[in-house]
């Protein structure tokens, strides 16, 4: 299945687009196919594209839409640490985590779910850009509690601003899970973060 649904063919494409484009695409292919089939067969030949649309709402449920991404990222920039602390630290408990508060470089928090434990960096979440500083000192001491515990640390690296693109290289190739944006928007506002839409321009 996921052979058919990477980004380098029409169906994977359309897994990341909007669910109402597949099933566009699948009432003109209907409208086409029955001028030259029985409505029956021109039926059958839109189910790729209906299945696409199922598939493509299913994945995108619960995404926040631009608009609330923007205010959410606003809110976050105008906030002390004091309360983004509070709200990262109910989000993770909300997903069923112990959270502990930790005070080294490279660390803020260390999440446990499960018997995963994963070392949480957010404390430069109002950074307009980041690069791969950050995340390098976040490895670096993921690896520093690796070999003093033995045991495999995880990394999750949160940003409200830019992530550069050698950021996100450098993030891939450590494993180092960066939420920002949507996935930032989604995380925090599960910690009861009141939603405050952008001012209309008069």
């Amino acid at each position: 299945m996921k052979r058919f649904l990477t980004n380098n063919n029409l169906f994977g494409t359309l897994a990341n687009s909007p669910w109402w484009l597949s099933l566009l695409i699948a009432a003109v292919l209907f409208l086409i196919g029955r001028q030259f089939l029985p409505d029956i067969a021109a039926a059958f030949s839109t189910f790729p594209f209906l299945g696409s649309a199922v598939w493509s709402a299913w994945k995108q449920r619960g995404v926040p839409s631009e608009k609330r991404v923007t205010a959410t990222m606003q809110q976050l920039n105008e906030i002390a640490w004091e309360r983004f602390a509070l709200l990262v630290t109910e989000a993770f408990k909300r997903e069923g985590c112990t959270v502990e508060v930790l005070n080294g470089k490279g660390g803020d928090f260390l999440t446990s779910k499960a018997g995963r434990t994963s070392l949480v960096s957010c404390k430069r979440w109002k950074v307009a850009q980041t690069g791969v500083a950050p995340l390098r000192d976040l490895d670096d001491a993921r690896r520093a509690r690796e070999a003093a515990s033995d045991a495999s640390v995880s990394c999750i690296y949160i940003a409200a601003g830019e992530v550069t693109g050698k950021a996100l290289q450098f993030a891939a190739e450590k494993s180092i899970q960066v939420l920002s944006g949507a996935e930032l928007t989604r995380f925090i506002r599960q910690a009861g973060m009141p939603v405050v839409e952008p001012a209309k321009k008069a």
